[in-house]
């Protein structure tokens, strides 16, 4: 039996709409949860859970370190299933040095900064990193083996188990626990559905030297991928690692949600629009066609609806908001204006990161990410200095702006030196 089955690039556009059909699912059962979620958390409980959240995303890249990418892209399945063994085993170890630390500093009552806030949530910091980091390596791997109905299948799981379980926790008076518990616990019922198929498949076993081999083979992933990405979500995490230590937990619940809502949806159209345009873009590239067209005809669609939406968006968020949500979320809406700007651009420059991966140039594109991690430093330093959280989240709203606006530019100027390279 064959594991890494061959595929035509004519059905290329039906998985990938497979898994965009999940992903909506799993977002859209989500959204739905928030409308009885936020009846029975309050924005002290979601300040919680944001902080909680935010560990999860920067510590889940450094359990990994991104090799889950280079499963997808490996030679052959024995140095694929080397770089699957070699990175679960690294999750393992990180995961289980980072329960050793939280329990030692809880049961001494060293927690600093953030984590004091925590209290015993702390503790589920390492399995949420565990059970994120499995989950990602298991994804990649079936995303090789083309078996993207599954992924979907584990995501819309993940969405409606997680939510079950928050709301039932929360009901059952663990208010504060009951969001990243809830979390957890839909994180690992994932993996177990992993798991369960993983079985199923006849992978080789490969040795220890062998996985080490496959490991520094694709070192660049570490190098450079998890360096990008760290950076990034340690940037977008500054609001509440950093703001949640000096003002009232409420306003960080507040903006938490804003952020959410308006973003998730944001992130499934860049995904879904950046993987129809990667393939057809790069497909172009390869056989030296033009690709200027494509790429003007996506900014002109995208733009034409998300700057009127956002014009719109301006004038009713309060209400909507307080509307779906409850009157212990008024106060959602101004968040919602200061995201807006940010918000279109990045609709336009996010659809188009694969640009630097068909031209080879993620190392100057990683200068961009430093440059809007000092930039986001400086605004939520400014607003703690003024004792303003609502001109720190503007500020760092601008920046996120700023820096999309470059990377479009940037996007777009490496398009135009293509276009020219065709007639040379």
């Amino acid at each position: 039996m064959k594991l890494w089955p061959n595929i035509r690039e004519s059905v290329l556009v039906k998985e990938a709409a497979t898994v965009v059909s999940g992903n909506v699912l799993a977002q859209v059962i989500s959204l739905l949860a928030y409308l009885v979620l936020t009846r029975i958390f309050s924005p002290s409980d979601y300040a919680l859970f944001n902080i909680f959240y935010s560990y999860i995303e920067v510590l889940v890249i450094l359990s990994t370190c991104k090799y889950e990418l280079a499963v997808i892209v490996a030679q052959n399945e024995h140095e694929s299933t080397a770089i699957l063994r070699f990175t679960l085993r690294m999750n393992a170890w990180v995961s289980l040095l980072l329960l050793t630390i939280a329990a030692t500093l809880y049961l001494t009552g060293a927690l600093p900064g953030d984590f004091s806030s925590l209290g015993a949530i702390v503790l589920l910091i390492p399995p949420m990193v565990f059970f994120s980091g499995t989950s990602r390596v298991y994804s990649a791997l079936f995303n090789r083996l083309h078996q993207y109905r599954l992924i979907a299948t584990c995501e819309t799981t993940n969405a409606t188990i997680g939510s079950l379980l928050k709301a039932f926790l929360g009901l059952m008076g663990l208010k504060q626990a009951g969001l990243p518990l809830g979390a957890v616990l839909g994180q690992a019922a994932t993996n177990m559905f992993y798991r369960l198929r993983l079985r199923r498949l006849p992978l080789p076993h490969p040795s220890h030297s062998e996985q080490f081999v496959a490991a520094r083979k694709h070192r660049n992933f570490p190098l450079f991928v998890a360096s990008k990405d760290f950076i990034n979500s340690l940037s977008s995490s500054l609001p509440f690692l950093w703001l949640a230590l000096y003002f009232d937990r409420v306003d960080v619940g507040l903006f938490g949600l804003a952020f959410t809502i308006v973003f998730r949806p944001v992130n499934l159209i860049n995904n879904a629009c950046e993987r129809v345009l990667y393939a057809r873009t790069a497909e172009s590239v390869r056989g030296r066609q033009s690709i200027v067209a494509t790429i003007r005809r996506f900014l002109l669609v995208v733009n034409a609806i998300a700057v009127p939406t956002a014009i719109v968006g301006w004038f009713v968020a309060e209400p909507l908001f307080t509307f779906l949500f409850g009157n212990r979320w008024i106060g959602c809406g101004i968040y919602v204006q200061a995201l807006l700007p940010w918000i279109v651009l990045s609709l336009s420059s996010t659809s188009l990161m694969f640009i630097s991966n068909i031209f080879s140039t993620q190392r100057i594109e990683f200068g961009f990410y430093l440059v809007l991690l000092a930039l986001r430093i400086a605004a939520i330093a400014v607003g703690i200095h003024a004792g303003n959280f609502l001109l720190a989240i503007r500020l760092y709203a601008t920046a996120g702006a700023l820096v999309a606006a470059s990377l479009l530019v940037w996007y777009l100027w490496q398009v135009k030196r293509y276009e020219r390279s065709l007639t040379s």
